[in-house]
C-alpha cells in the first residue's frame, strides 16, 4: 500500500522511524519534503518561507502525494503541551484526504483540540495507537 505521511515538521526522527517501520511492513511511503530535508533543523528555518521555498510550493506538492496515495497516516505527537497534536496544515491535509475518500489513520489517538474535535471525528479516522500492523490494504 502507498501511504502518504502528514505531520508536524518538529518530529523528523520520530516520523522517519515510523516510515522505516512502514517500509519493513511492505508499504511504500511518501514523506513531506520538510521531513526528508530536515527543514526545521536548518538555521534559517521559517515555516512560511519553507512552504514556498525558491518557487517550490510544498503545500501543493504534498497534496499531489496525498492524491497519489492509497491512505494518509498522520503522525501526531505531543507538541505545544497538547498530547497527539494535529496542526493546521495537517488538519487541512486530513480534510483533503477525506474529500478524496482515502482512509485517514492517526499514529496516536486523536487529540483534545476543542476547535477541531468535531471535524476530526467526522473524518472517520482510524486510530492505530502506534500499531502500524492495523493498516490494511
Amino acid at each position: 500500500m502507498k501511504i502518504c505521511v502528514s505531520c508536524s515538521l518538529s518530529f523528523p526522527d520520530e516520523v522517519q522511524a515510523v516510515a522505516d517501520e512502514l517500509k519493513k511492513l511492505g508499504h511504500e511511503v511518501d514523506l513531506p519534503n520538510g521531513i526528508m530535508n530536515r527543514a526545521i533543523e536548518q538555521a534559517d528555518f521559517d515555516a512560511v518561507s519553507a512552504k514556498h521555498d525558491g518557487g517550490y510550493d510544498a503545500m501543493r506538492a504534498h497534496f499531489t502525494k496525498i492524491r497519489e496515495a492509497d491512505a494518509l497516516l498522520v503522525c501526531n505527537f505531543t507538541k505545544k503541551g497538547i498530547d497527539n497534536y494535529i496542526g493546521a496544515n495537517t488538519f487541512l491535509e486530513m480534510g483533503y484526504a477525506y474529500s478524496l475518500e482515502l482512509p485517514v489513520y492517526t499514529y496516536n489517538p486523536l487529540p483534545d483540540q476543542p476547535y477541531i474535535n468535531d471535524e476530526l471525528r467526522a473524518f472517520d479516522v482510524i486510530e492505530l495507537s502506534k500499531d502500524l500492523t492495523k493498516i490494511h490494504n
